[in-house]
């Protein structure tokens, strides 16, 4: 998952996507994952992170990290893989 690099993300979560004028609000978890999107971390690097820092699960974690995910490729957010010829 890589996040469009041209995605602004301020410091209360206002996400501003400026190809499209589009802008959104996160909650704390949300930014943080964004930021570490930003940053190329890895999911596995995500996952640690908020297992360590948030009391939540493994299978909790997975489904709302993919449901983040496609929230954010619906609101035109994320890189879209190259298709190769």
């Amino acid at each position: 998952m890589k996040i469009k690099r041209n995605i602004a993300l301020s410091d209360t979560g206002f996400v501003f996507n400026p190809s499209s004028g589009d802008s959104f609000s996160t909650n704390p978890i949300g930014m943080e994952i964004i930021k570490m999107l930003k940053e190329n971390k890895s999911k596995e690097e995500i996952k640690k992170q908020i297992l360590t820092v948030y009391m939540t699960d493994e299978a909790t974690f997975e489904k709302d990290f993919y449901d983040f995910g496609n929230m954010l490729t619906k609101l035109n957010l994320m890189e879209t893989p190259e298709v190769k010829k």
